[in-house]
């Protein structure tokens, strides 16, 4: 059996993921009691049914916080019982959530008429911390819709059968923040910003103008080997380690050109390299 928990902020995108999942072949199920787990995942392995050989289920803050503290703890158990287990964190910015339920109108489970939504808001990340620390996977949802996330929860957790790292390089602009759920994060501001060239300010990174731009200079080209020497030296003890997510994040000022262009260069190298490698250029979707 595997065994994926999907947790995280209220609004940012749980049941978008969870649906995703069952399209995928999941058997889901959403809000089952931390309480439980234990019994209801032992039972079902006990059944032998081929059809709970992939079951994802949803957690969320409305557990008590002490066990939800042990979450963490209780998949490492199944673990070596045998059963395959991923937690996944979904999250995203303060203000993003608050839009969001300003436009859907509807209500935070830990919302009332003693805590305002952003009170609501800061407890339940509180509650939830000890599963956001210990998570496989985390996903920033702040700037993704909810069909950019359908693809990325496909593209990321859609590995049955691989055991080799799943590598995600995504390129951001420093301006709009850095993503959190970035492992590695590089800063590459220090390169020839084609922003100050006219004909260039409107391409992108993976336009041809701007990669013979940036090729043209020493220092683009040291970073990018050098970033490849650091990541070919540290990847490989995260897969030792059954790690089977890393994102690397690159950013320069407004994630347009210079970040864009490394991530494709890193992407390119790693494909070579390892079994799944994304991208994603969170200013350009």
């Amino acid at each position: 059996m595997k065994l994926t928990i999907v947790s995280g902020l209220s609004g940012s995108g749980k049941s978008v993921a969870l649906h995703m999942l069952e399209d995928m072949g999941y058997y889901c199920i959403d809000n089952l009691p931390v309480a439980v787990l234990r019994n209801f995942v032992r039972e079902t392995v006990a059944t032998g049914d081929p059809a709970y050989s992939l079951m994802a289920v949803g957690v969320d803050a409305r557990n008590r916080p002490e066990e939800v503290e042990t979450l963490p703890d209780l998949l490492e158990t199944f673990a070596q019982e045998g059963i395959h287990c991923e937690l996944v964190f979904l999250d995203a910015d303060e203000d993003v959530l608050l839009r969001r339920y300003s436009e859907t109108r509807r209500r935070h489970p830990l919302a009332g008429e003693q805590r305002t939504l952003p009170d609501a808001i800061r407890e339940e990340r509180r509650i939830l911390s000890a599963i956001a620390e210990r998570a496989d996977l985390v996903i920033d949802t702040s700037r993704l819709t909810a069909n950019r996330l359908r693809e990325l929860v496909h593209d990321r957790l859609g590995r049955e059968g691989k055991t080799n790292l799943s590598l995600m390089f995504e390129s951001f602009g420093f301006k709009h923040g850095v993503p959190r759920d970035a492992d590695f994060v590089f800063d590459v501001r220090c390169l020839p910003n084609p922003h100050w060239e006219p004909a260039l300010r409107p391409r992108t990174g993976r336009d041809q103008e701007v990669i013979e731009y940036l090729e043209k200079s020493e220092l683009a080209t040291r970073m990018v080997g050098d970033l490849i020497d650091f990541l070919d030296q540290w990847l490989p003890p995260f897969e030792v380690g059954r790690r089977s997510y890393v994102t690397v994040a690159v950013g320069c000022t407004g994630g347009q050109h210079r970040s864009v262009y490394v991530v494709d260069k890193l992407a390119a190298h790693f494909r070579e390299k390892w079994g799944q490698v994304l991208t994603r250029h969170i200013s350009l979707d």
